[in-house]
């Protein structure tokens, strides 16, 4: 399952290199959608995940309410970290329209699979 993690992290530092976002966009609905984590969990991982930048004090009060699943955030963490760097380098090769556009479109998709979204 820890390749799974990795991916998902490498997926979402790609998104974060590529388009300046990662953790609740990519991060929280794949935790939610594909590694079946309750809501509170996702977040409260995601938070985690992002721990030296940001969140430290969020992630310790969701990690006191049980709520952090540090197996996951460990190799989701080392995939990000890679997967900036990668949607960062990749990112300026593309012309800036199709870069919104395309950060549009994922926007659209994530947000109708929340709403409509069991």
């Amino acid at each position: 399952m820890w390749v799974g993690y990795l991916m998902l992290g490498l997926s979402a530092g790609i998104a974060s290199g590529f388009f300046g976002i990662g953790g609740g966009i990519i991060l929280i609905p794949a935790l939610l959608f594909l590694f079946g984590l309750t809501q509170h969990q996702a977040q409260g991982t995601t938070l985690a995940i992002m721990i030296p930048p940001i969140g430290l004090l969020a992630a310790i009060k969701y990690y006191s309410e049980g709520n952090v699943k540090l197996n996951i955030a460990v190799f989701v963490c080392i995939g990000f970290f890679i997967g900036g760097l990668i949607g960062a380098h990749f990112v300026h090769k593309l012309p800036g329209l199709l870069v919104k556009r395309l950060f549009g479109i994922l926007m659209f998709v994530v947000s109708l699979r929340l709403i409509f979204g069991k």
